[in-house]
């Protein structure tokens, strides 16, 4: 069986644009459907008619990411020569999407007589902001106005509110007959002979004040060729030929990989200047195509393995955004990493804090997190240097903003009267609970916190190291031994042998079972003696579904599977934690938590991981439930693969001394892996794993440049200070 997330629909997407539509092609205002750039939809209607009769779905599906076709039939037609036979008629609406939408329409009479016909389009536009779609209610706050060109045979709607301007151009082309436009629908006269063919395309054109986002102008096939190599294949093509390839003795990682490798070259954002290697990755569709600080630094982390690279677009762009000043209404203080951006008309007019929005409290540390693993897998010193200030920035903020009271853990509360409530990666109104289900006040401490500041403090001290500022280093050393030592004694809690889930208002450990800590032990916070009794509670049945590690206890009261983070499974979650299980050691443990993953996958539609699913038993017969409403593609859901595989081999790099590391031990379900092109600084090498006797071995072979492979197990941070 395939599963399918949500109700049926086809999305295609590049870049910043999007379109989504039901299966026969049709929009319907009512959900989120429709054409949508820049947090504005363009189309919110769409229908398409046979002397106002809908034509019948056969079959529809997207190709590729960004081109979809949908095979309809005609009804029977009541016409004035006479009845259209049912089925007699073909209709194929082909589309594809670069920064415009280009539409292919392609009528065929397989009836043995001749059919005389109108075939009408409806279009209309509501140019409502994407946030406004998603709760379904919608303000109309300026004025729509929508005009026929006879001469130029377009469509023209506009919409104006002050000094916001969003409109949209449908231009029929390359028709057989020509368009006209009466009550809302677009007209053409068809007469076609027993087996004639008609055919006629449609641009639509998105206006964003003075820009506009034009379509490719070549018709599907030649879009969808690969021998044609458009612009759009050029890009797809280059990303596969650039990332880590690999070959695999299990069907299932095979697919899974492939999947996640074209699912991330789809959601790469090139709406901005940079060079033709820099992108930013969107964080999933049909919600989030947008900048984000969290889900694009925890997809560039999860893409070290695959193209190191990729992590420059996401420096950059979170680099210019970083804040320079305390605002509120945004959540913002100086030195602050953003949580996300919007550019919709309430952006625009400040209804909502996102221009950007800076309420999470750990894109700061996670940006420095970033910026070091960046440097070790690309070894390119000019990051350290050209990203002083904003390293600098964000140490900062996180001792002076970060730590609200100054007792050395960061904490977070909204300060804007529209922010968000929960400001971890958990960041649902009702995801912090106590342990009796009630919900926990702000200011909360989550022990997540503690252990990215940690993290960040020891690459920090590192880099200090690397660039010979040895008294920065000792400093940062000192402060995270001191941050750790505090952790170990506040955090931890013997009555569950766990530690808390957050501190609450009154500093009180919040003895809640959930997913968090895990995360503390991808970061190296946790006690060496502890690491284990973390492992096993994370593997505990109320914790572990069969499909992976809940987000909540399904012994809290408050735990539902169907919820979105009171039980529900996120593979980038897991795939974090399987990295923590592998820096203390337990790699049997990742290699269970990695099958596991990798077997809910195969379950999915096109081997996709979808952002989340439904943390529901596993039991004979049963499978893994969708969360309806699951963003897919999504990118840190798709970047959970690599982190799998990157826990069952063990990689770490480090490039600015021309050095890898492995640490493999393969699964038994895993006999053989072989990874190309693998990027580490300059140099590319081919690692092959294999099992032999039950015990995994490895060779390197350099395939560009010159670099080191050795064998060293990973460890959790050593915090003894000089």
């Amino acid at each position: 069986m395939r599963i399918t997330v949500g109700p049926p629909i086809l999305t295609i997407n590049h870049g910043g644009t999007f379109m989504v539509t039901d299966l026969d092609g049709q929009i319907q205002q009512d959900g989120f459907l429709g054409i949508f750039a820049e947090d504005t939809r363009f189309l919110s209607y769409y229908a398409c008619y046979a002397n106002s009769s809908s034509w019948v779905r056969l079959r529809s599906t997207t190709t590729t990411y960004y081109a979809s076709r949908v095979y309809l039939v005609n009804p029977e037609i009541i016409t004035e020569e006479g009845a259209i036979q049912q089925n007699s008629l073909s209709l194929i609406i082909s589309r594809t999407v670069e920064h415009g939408i280009h539409e292919d329409l392609d009528l065929t009479n397989y009836g043995l007589k001749p059919a005389k016909f109108t075939l009408e389009i409806a279009l209309r536009s509501d140019f409502a902001d994407i946030f406004e779609v998603e709760s379904g209610q919608l303000v109309r706050r300026g004025c729509l106005e929508t005009n026929w060109d006879i001469e130029k045979k377009e469509l023209h709607t506009s919409y104006r509110n002050k000094d916001f301007l969003r409109g949209l151009i449908y231009q029929p082309r390359n028709y057989d007959s020509q368009p006209h436009y009466a009550n809302g629908r677009i007209n053409y006269e068809i007469a076609l002979q027993p087996g004639e063919s008609w055919h006629a395309c449609g641009n639509y054109i998105l206006v964003e004040n003075d820009r506009k986002r034009e379509p490719i102008h070549i018709c599907y096939y030649k879009a969808v060729d690969e021998e044609v190599n458009t612009e759009l294949e050029h890009l797809y093509r280059r990303w596969l030929d650039t990332v880590t390839e690999i070959k695999v003795a299990n069907e299932e990682v095979y697919r899974a990989y492939q999947q996640s490798v074209s699912d991330t070259g789809a959601l790469r954002l090139y709406d901005y200047d940079f060079g033709p290697d820099e992108w930013l990755p969107a964080a999933g569709v049909p919600k989030f195509v947008t900048l984000f600080g969290r889900d694009s630094l925890i997809a560039t982390l999860q893409n070290m393995i695959t193209h190191p690279a990729f992590a420059r677009g996401t420096l950059k762009k979170l680099a210019q955004l970083q804040a320079t000043e305390k605002d509120d209404w945004r959540d913002a203080q100086p030195g602050k990493i953003l949580h996300e951006i919007r550019q919709g008309e309430l952006a625009h007019f400040q209804k909502i804090p996102h221009t950007p929005y800076y309420g999470a409290a750990d894109t700061t540390a996670l940006y420095l997190i970033v910026l070091h693993e960046a440097w070790k897998w690309t070894g390119d010193d000019a990051l350290l240097h050209d990203y002083r200030n904003v390293i600098l920035g964000c140490l900062e903020w996180i001792d002076r903003y970060g730590d609200l009271d100054g007792d050395g853990f960061q904490e977070y509360e909204t300060r804007s009267p529209s922010g968000i409530e929960n400001q971890g990666w958990k960041d649902s109104g009702d995801a912090i609970v106590y342990p009796d289900g009630s919900q926990v006040k702000a200011p909360k401490a989550l022990c997540e916190l503690q252990g990215y500041v940690f993290d960040a403090w020891m690459r920090v001290a590192e880099i200090f190291e690397y660039l010979e500022e040895g008294d920065r280093a000792r400093h940062f050393r000192a402060k995270a031994a001191k941050l750790q030592a505090q952790f170990e004694a506040t955090f931890w809690c013997d009555d569950i042998s766990f530690y808390a889930f957050t501190l609450d208002p009154d500093k009180k450990p919040v003895r809640t079972i959930a997913s968090n800590p895990g995360h503390c032990l991808w970061s190296g916070i946790v006690s060496r003696d502890r690491a284990a009794q973390v492992v096993q509670k994370l593997l505990a049945p109320d914790m572990y579904s069969g499909w992976g590690i809940r987000t909540l206890s399904a012994n809290n009261p408050a735990f539902n599977p169907f919820s979105y983070h009171r039980g529900s499974i996120w593979p980038h979650d897991n795939g974090i934690i399987a990295l923590g299980f592998k820096r203390y050691g337990f790699k049997e443990e990742t290699a269970r938590l990695a099958r596991d993953l990798f077997e809910a996958t195969s379950y999915f539609a096109s081997y996709r991981l979808p952002e989340l699913y439904s943390g529901v038993e596993r039991s004979p017969g049963a499978f893994p439930v969708p969360y309806i409403e699951a963003n897919v593609p999504q990118a840190w859901a798709a970047g959970s693969v690599f982190h799998l595989l990157q826990a069952i081999l063990g990689l770490q790099a480090d490039a600015p001394h021309k050095c890898l590391y492995v640490d493999p031990c393969l699964p038994h379900w895993i006999p053989e892996i072989t990874l190309s092109r693998l990027e580490v600084g300059d140099a590319c090498v081919q690692l092959r794993f294999w099992l032999e006797d039950g015990v995994t071995r490895w060779d390197a072979t350099p395939q560009k440049g010159e670099i080191e492979v050795k064998e060293k197990s990973w460890q959790p941070w050593d915090v003894e200070v000089d």
